[in-house]
């Protein structure tokens, strides 16, 4: 097995070109496409569709490849483990994360302080942005992770709760079980008013909670925002709500039952792995993660 031709195949997934993988990998065009031919030769099968506008993986060459880039991920995190501590982070890293993720402030804030010589560039938004194409070094995201030609790194969960105003508790009273839900007026983040069950889960018990939809919202923020108005009873993301439960503004009600929580990743295009700001960054966000924010069980 020549190594080598593992770290050129998984150069080029990444890079999405032969040229863009021979530029990283300071070496010819003509040697890294030999690479990968061999390569494909000595596993008889072929790996990669190649076009005249873009690589696409085979379905043997998606599978090989999720497994070559773990083994060329461990031995650059070996070579980094050698070298990041030579090297301060410094100069601009370029994130982006989802809107509603604005717990991040602090945590981006003290980063910044450990590490004044990092500019940050954060764009906040819903859209999922091509890292490699926009020029990005790193995403926060929640939820399936959908490209696989990404590095991920699991930073915690983002977990909903059911919670309300004061104002609606004082006037339409507090639910006293799931089930109590199907007579209040709730609001819903999605699209349509009919069909609308939430899946609550208290330890081992799960429960499905067919709501009547006072409200249906496709924007995070005007959930909030509606909830928060006293317009009904709404399934929420405690990260960003941990200020308003811890204020008052927004009450948890069913406190023995919450909603699965969805999986929150950092995600990184390989040619990243070595990049100490990048790293440094991760790391600092894995330790600073709030899994239990304030206001919450």
């Amino acid at each position: 097995m020549d190594l080598n031709e593992l770290l050129v195949f998984a150069k080029v997934v990444q890079a999405g070109s032969f040229t863009a993988a021979a530029r990283g990998l300071r070496m010819p065009k003509s040697t890294v496409s030999r690479k990968v031919s061999e390569l494909e030769e000595r596993v008889g099968a072929q790996l990669l569709q190649r076009t005249t506008r873009k690589l696409r993986l085979t379905d043997v060459g998606q599978a090989y490849y999720e497994h070559c880039a773990r083994i060329v991920a461990e031995a650059e995190q070996a070579e980094l483990a050698v070298t990041r501590m030579q090297a301060a982070p410094h100069g601009l890293l370029r994130v982006t994360a989802p809107l509603t993720f604005s717990f991040l402030g602090p945590i981006v804030s003290e980063f910044l302080k450990r590490y004044p010589e990092v500019q940050l560039e954060l764009v906040c938004t819903d859209r999922s942005v091509d890292l490699v194409e926009e020029g990005f070094d790193l995403a926060v995201r929640a939820g399936r992770l959908a490209d696989s030609s990404l590095i991920a790194r699991r930073l915690g969960n983002v977990e909903r709760v059911v919670v309300a105003s004061p104002k609606y508790l004082q006037e339409r009273g507090a639910p006293k079980s799931p089930k109590d839900l199907e007579r209040h007026d709730c609001l819903v983040f999605g699209a349509g008013m009919e069909g609308n069950v939430w899946t609550l889960h208290s330890g081992n018990k799960s429960v499905q909670v067919s709501v009547r939809a006072r409200i249906v919202v496709n924007e995070p923020d005007m959930l909030r925002a509606v909830a928060l108005a006293g317009a009904g009873i709404a399934l929420l993301p405690t990260l960003p709500s941990a200020t308003d439960l811890t204020e008052g503004r927004l009450r948890r009600i069913l406190p023995d039952w919450s909603s699965a929580g969805a999986p929150v990743h950092a995600v990184y295009p390989g040619t990243r792995h070595h990049s100490p700001k990048v790293m440094a960054f991760v790391d600092f966000l894995r330790e600073r993660w709030p899994e239990n924010p304030a206001g919450t069980p």
